[in-house]
C-alpha cells in the first residue's frame, strides 16, 4: 500500500529521533532509504554518555546510503546517514553543515533529539521531515512542534507500536502530526524520498 504523503516532492532532509528501543526501529527503518536519495539523514538514538557509539558499525552494512558519525563543522552531503556521536549534541548549522556541543543536557540527554529537531528547523524550515520513534522521556517534543511551525512534514510512530511509547505521546500532546504510523508505515514513506537526479 503506497503512503498518501510523499517524502520526495519536497523534502532536502530528515531528523529522527529515538531512545528505548530505537535501535530496532532503525534497524527496520534505515534498509528502507532509496539507494539514489539526494536528502540528508540526520539521527539522535539516546546512548550511554561514556561509551563510544558502535551506531556506525551496526548500520553501515545494512544502509545502501553512506552511514557516518557527524563531525564537528562538516559540509552536510546529500544522501548520506549522519548520526550524532555518543555526548554531543548535534546540530545542522549555516551551509548546511554539521556542529557538535557539549552544553548541557536536554531531557537528561546528550546528545538531545530537541537540539537537532530545533537547529535543522532553522536551517531547512519546510523543507524538513521529522520523525519521532520510540522512546521513554519528552526529548523530540519541543522540536517536532519547531518543524511543524515551520511548515515541515511531522511524523511520530504509533504509541502503541512503540517500543516505549512516551516519547511519541509527549510529541502529539503539543502538536498533531501530518502522520502517526507503524514502523512499516514509516518504512514505505521513507521509500519516496527523491532521487538525487530530480530537481524540485
Amino acid at each position: 500500500m503506497k503512503p498518501d504523503i510523499s517524502l520526495g516532492e519536497r523534502v532536502d532532509a530528515v531528523v529522527i529521533g529515538a531512545s528505548a528501543g530505537g535501535v530496532e526501529a532503525l534497524a527496520a527503518l534505515l534498509p528502507a532509504l532509496p539507494p539514489d536519495s539526494r536528502a540528508a539523514i540526520f539521527i539522535v538514538l539516546h546512548l550511554p554518555r561514556d561509551k563510544p557509539s558502535l551506531l556506525v558499525e551496526i548500520f553501515a552494512p545494512k544502509c545502501a546510503l553512506p552511514v557516518r558519525e557527524a563531525q564537528d563543522k562538516e559540509p552536510v552531503a546529500p544522501g548520506t546517514v549522519y548520526f550524532a556521536p555518543s555526548n554531543y549534541h548535534l546540530l545542522v548549522d549555516q551551509g548546511p553543515q554539521t556542529a557538535l556541543s557539549a552544553d548541557d543536557l536536554v531531557h537528561h540527554s546528550r546528545p538531545s533529539v530537541d537540539v537537532l529537531f530545533e537547529s535543522a528547523a532553522d536551517i531547512y524550515g519546510d523543507r524538513l521531515a521529522g520523525i519521532i520513534l520510540t522512546g521513554a522521556n519528552e526529548d523530540g517534543s519541543a522540536g517536532l512542534a519547531a518543524i511543524h511551525d515551520r511548515g515541515g512534514i511531522t511524523v511520530v510512530q504509533q504509541p502503541e507500536t512503540a517500543h516505549s511509547p512516551q516519547m511519541a505521546l509527549s510529541a502529539l500532546k503539543l502538536r498533531p502530526a501530518h502522520r502517526v504510523l507503524p514502523l512499516d508505515g514509516i518504512v514505505d514513506l521513507l521509500g519516496t524520498l527523491k532521487s538525487r537526479g530530480m530537481k524540485c
